[in-house]
């Protein structure tokens, strides 16, 4: 599981090695933890909506080439590699929910998923996808932290003890904020929907 004890010490170094230029590490670490990251795309695919077009390794091999493509972050460790790769899923989600929302103009009224402002796991539409991403990017200028917890449960699937440790907070953090986030998202999104 990501958030799990780094039980492969060598990972920081291929990192670091990926941070100074070295397209051989990035291919190690992937190499490495593609187990982990294949079951944080699966978890993110299983509240898509059935019949999604999208598989696992087809997210995995598009993260691979984005986060391999462009110029290397400095790495921080594990635990920034797996914030990073969550963000960078999410944006290759969105991207697909919009390149197919744009295939089908004319469909029928979005609506957002009730289960954000409970437990998530049931499945979105294209459309609901993009105004959950429209909303977080709003909550992101004034709480960060927020976002990234919501962004982590919402896109990653993971649980608030995998937050706390992916973030390097207390789970009460996590749970405070993943409170605040979903009552910030439900009164963001009814009143966009009233408008």
């Amino acid at each position: 599981m990501p958030g799990g004890p780094e039980l492969d010490p060598s990972i920081t170094q291929y990192l670091r090695s990926w941070s100074d230029g070295d397209a051989e590490s990035a291919g190690e670490v992937f190499a490495r933890l593609y187990n982990e990251l294949r079951r944080m795309a699966a978890q993110m695919l299983a509240s898509e909506r059935p019949g999604h077009t999208l598989q696992p390794t087809a997210l995995i091999h598009e993260l691979y080439l984005r986060l391999g493509a462009g110029e290397s972050p400095d790495w921080q460790g594990r635990t920034h590699f797996f914030a990073v790769a969550a963000r960078t899923l999410r944006h290759i989600l969105i991207d697909h929910a919009r390149a197919r929302s744009a295939e089908r103009r004319g469909g029928s009224e979005p609506k957002v998923p009730m289960e954000l402002a409970g437990d998530i796991g049931a499945a979105c539409s294209y459309d609901d996808l993009l105004i959950i991403d429209q909303a977080l990017t709003k909550l992101e200028q004034t709480e960060e932290r927020a976002a990234r917890v919501t962004e982590l449960r919402f896109f990653a699937g993971l649980n608030e003890s995998e937050i706390a440790r992916e973030l390097g907070v207390s789970e009460i953090t996590v749970k405070r904020d993943w409170k605040f986030a979903r009552a910030w998202l439900a009164a963001h999104l009814n009143a966009g929907r009233a408008s």
